[in-house]
């Protein structure tokens, strides 16, 4: 059930090396590119001068490089109420809330628990393109950074937060703008099956099988004193 697509990136093979020679004499300021094509091995062959073509669809791709590190995690308007906190950079993540909510879960057959509606308490997200972090709170107003943290009362969640997201492929493109990088994130954590937990990590204080059978289809709010704090801080989570 160990998912370990997201540890993978788009894979780049290369194309074209440049060398810059610059003119050791200070009043001639002159530079010299010369390209390089590569083989099917990556090695460097066929050195020659770089041409306009080249030069041209080089700006293209640095362009079109911006532009993607402009569009990721960018609101499409103003700033999601439930958003903490952003970090808009190529590899950077975003961490947000949710209020106390009723939704669908899904569970394998093995655990005996029937799928279907239930409430959950309210949750705090952490993600990046490839790996999310979900943890419980017990406060019904928007967190702060001095806001406690509790173990999110799910299967498939790691001690620290870090959810096994078993078989689902994480598809976040590298342009996505930050209302679509939410939704998809909670749609793939609330659209997979909870199956197990992880290194016996028993994330509430009761047993999590009886609990969820009897939270689904009973419209009964979640149970907040079930929840056990975590070692983790929202402080921890932006550093």
């Amino acid at each position: 059930m160990n998912n370990i697509t997201g540890l993978f990136t788009d894979i780049y093979l290369p194309e074209k090396a440049l060398i810059i020679y610059r003119s050791l004499k200070p009043e001639a300021a002159q530079v010299y590119v010369e390209a390089y094509d590569m083989d099917t091995n990556g090695c460097p062959i066929n050195a020659h001068p770089l041409d306009t073509q080249e030069s041209a669809l080089l700006a293209q791709a640095l362009d079109r490089s911006e532009e993607l590190k402009r569009d990721f995690l960018t609101p499409k308007g103003l700033l999601p109420e439930k958003v903490l906190t952003i970090n808009p950079s190529y590899n950077g993540y975003a961490i947000w809330y949710t209020p106390q909510q009723e939704v669908n879960l899904f569970f394998i057959k093995d655990l005996t628990i029937p799928n279907g509606k239930a409430k959950i308490p309210a949750l705090l997200w952490k993600a990046t393109k490839e790996r999310l972090y979900v943890y419980a709170l017990k406060t019904t107003k928007k967190p702060t950074d001095k806001t406690a943290l509790y173990h999110a009362p799910f299967f498939n969640v790691h001690e620290n937060g870090n959810v096994c997201m078993g078989t689902v492929d994480i598809e976040i493109e590298s342009h996505c703008f930050l209302e679509d990088f939410i939704r998809q994130w909670e749609t793939y954590f609330f659209d997979s099956y909870f199956s197990h937990l992880i290194g016996g990590h028993n994330s509430v204080g009761c047993n999590i099988v009886q609990l969820w059978q009897e939270q689904v289809n009973t419209n009964r709010c979640f149970p907040n004193e079930v929840l056990k704090k975590s070692s983790v801080t929202i402080k921890d989570l932006i550093r």
